[in-house]
């Protein structure tokens, strides 16, 4: 499933990288996630719950930041599996200045399996992009 789209932060490129650089905002941005944990250079283990349509569940996978160009870009890499099936994600973000703060553009791909494949492209669809919502929004409100 392919991803992509454009949010809008009130801040400067260069706190919005920053943000999006440091676990602890990470883990209060990223919906469904419990915990954040540091284990090398720009990687991290992560738990999550999961809900989706009936289907709920816990996972655990590791997030990595990787390809950095401070402050205009960097990739972020997701995956994840628990009882109900499994996430992985890549997607690169690139931010710009823009009326006084950042533009943020997205685009990616997502791959979703197991239980939570059989709800239907549609539904994954609309959550993945709600979750992305919830994350703006969770790091907008961080400054």
């Amino acid at each position: 499933m392919k991803i992509a789209g454009v949010a809008q932060l009130a801040f400067a490129p260069e706190r919005a990288y920053e943000l999006m650089q440091d676990p602890a905002v990470l883990s209060r941005a990223i919906p469904g996630c419990e915990a954040l944990e540091r284990t090398g250079d720009n990687e991290y283990r992560m738990k999550m719950k999961m809900m989706l349509a009936s289907f709920s569940g816990a996972f655990e996978g590791k997030v990595r930041l990787v390809d950095p160009q401070p402050p205009t870009s960097f990739r972020m890499v997701v995956e994840g599996s628990g009882k109900i099936g499994f996430m992985k994600g890549d997607g690169v973000l690139t931010l710009t200045a823009k009326d006084g703060g950042t533009e943020v553009s997205y685009e990616g791909d997502a791959q979703i399996g197991g239980t939570m494949a059989a709800v239907g492209q549609r539904l994954i669809d609309t959550t993945a992009r709600m979750m992305i919502k919830r994350f703006f929004e969770k790091l907008a409100a961080e400054v």
